[in-house]
């Protein structure tokens, strides 16, 4: 049983599959730092000194009465709260990583395509196996009629 659990992992595909999840954790962590700290802050600056990442409600008073100015000092007083600005971040990271993907794969499977096949340009005469355009009618070099 251990041989053939080795013989699994050791298979190309399963190794192959390792290797794509811990590239697209590290990926993913830079998304969300490049949405976190590169894209949300201009935006929220353009909607007026706006932090999405502190947009929640408060479902429950924590031990300390709100309100809260941030999430941190929310979970802090150990608040209950529905945090839907993170929700929006982590929307947007998704929707970076996905496209991210979408190009990705966009370019392998350009590279995988097959050249389309050539089409000849020339036949042989069946009668004496000259080389002859692919739209003669009779052999230039022994002047017999193509069908």
């Amino acid at each position: 049983m251990l041989k053939e659990f080795k013989t699994f992992v050791m298979r190309g595909n399963v190794v192959d599959m390792a290797v794509g999840i811990i590239v697209g954790a590290a990926f993913t962590a830079i998304v969300k730092s490049l949405v976190d700290d590169v894209i949300m802050p201009p935006i929220g600056l353009l909607l007026g000194n706006i932090d999405f990442s502190n947009f929640f409600v408060v479902l429950r008073e924590g031990k300390a009465a709100g309100p809260y100015a941030t999430l941190a000092a929310a979970k802090a007083a150990g608040a209950v709260t529905l945090s839907y600005g993170l929700f929006v971040n982590t929307i947007i990271s998704f929707l970076i990583v996905a496209f991210s993907v979408f190009l990705m794969i966009k370019q392998v499977n350009r590279f995988r395509k097959e050249p389309p096949p050539v089409v000849p340009d020339t036949k042989e005469c069946p009668y004496c196996i000259s080389s002859i355009p692919i739209k003669a009618v009779k052999c230039p070099h022994c002047t017999s009629e193509l069908k």
